[in-house]
């Protein structure tokens, strides 16, 4: 049998787009030829990957797994929201948010380890699902939380199926009292976070950058009052503590009863516990933000295709 070298499975891949692992049995198969190794691949249906990829992918499915004190949030994008429907593909989300446990919110790690009862890694294992299902689909990020002592809530909306959904969050708490008594004070932040989607903690968590920013926008905006400048910083620091309650999770307004700031509530729960509680921190994923989806003019697009 011809020797398989790495060099040739990379080549194989890179001509088809199909898993490692499916190459590297398509050159067994074929004695190491590269152009019957193809022919194998596209038989099977897994080079047609490699036509897809450069289909833009922005649906798909959020994963939210918990165990314990540890929980993870995934992405993994499809082109259609028919995808999030299929049982396969839930079953592969759900499978991966599992194994992010171990790969500590780093989506290149996460891809390299082995797919239970695939014999394939997972990155291998959604090119065979891109081959199957017919979409071009991508693990896009991870995170993971978690908390020495205390718990997790976490919150999964527009779910398709249990920890799958178009928006996933996880909220920790960390605190030494009982887990069952701040469980639904977790679970109702998780809530909260789901909607008012803040960005930060606290002031203190608020990226440097993004303040200095809004802090620069409102004084320009002051400045345009014509007031003194002593008028100007009173009222820049006045927007500023606005800014903090549209984006800090501690000074939002509680969506639960519509008056009380996030911190009044924990303060109040940490009271009722009987132990300080603390917000760790949150992970809010929403399917698809921050990707720039494509549109075509369907017209210009059937052209095309009867052009050739």
């Amino acid at each position: 049998m011809a020797e398989i070298s790495a060099a040739l499975v990379k080549e194989l891949r890179e001509k088809t787009g199909a898993g490692m692992m499916d190459c590297k049995k398509a050159l067994v198969e074929t004695g190491g030829d590269m152009e019957s190794a193809v022919d194998w691949l596209r038989k099977k249906g897994l080079a047609a990957a490699a036509k897809k990829a450069g289909r833009v992918a922005a649906e798909g499915l959020i994963g939210v797994a918990v165990e314990g004190t540890r929980g993870t949030v995934v992405e993994v994008n499809a082109e259609t929201d028919f995808v999030a429907r299929n049982e396969t593909f839930q079953g592969f989300v759900a499978t991966v948010a599992g194994l992010a446990m171990d790969a500590g919110g780093d989506a290149d790690t996460l891809v390299q380890r082995d797919y239970p009862g695939s014999g394939r890694t997972v990155a291998d294992e959604l090119t065979h699902l891109v081959a199957t299902i017919g979409e071009n689909m991508s693990l896009r990020r991870t995170e993971t939380v978690s908390v020495g002592s205390g718990v997790l809530g976490s919150y999964v909306h527009s779910a398709q199926a249990p920890g799958l959904g178009k928006i996933g969050v996880l909220v920790a708490l960390e605190s030494t009292a009982d887990p069952a008594a701040l469980a639904p004070l977790a679970k109702n932040l998780a809530m909260h976070v789901a909607a008012a989607n803040p960005q930060a903690v606290s002031r203190d968590d608020v990226d440097a950058g993004a303040l200095d920013r809004e802090r620069a926008i409102l004084a320009e905006q002051a400045r345009a009052s014509g007031k003194p400048d002593e008028i100007i910083a009173k009222m820049v620091e006045g927007r500023l503590r606005k800014y903090y309650e549209e984006v800090c999770l501690l000074e939002q307004t509680y969506v639960i009863d519509g008056k009380s700031s996030v911190g009044k509530v924990v303060e109040a729960a940490a009271k009722d516990a009987g132990a300080p509680v603390t917000v760790a921190g949150f992970v809010r994923y929403a399917l698809g933000e921050g990707i720039e989806k494509k549109t075509e003019d369907f017209a210009a697009e059937v052209a095309r295709t009867a052009g050739g």
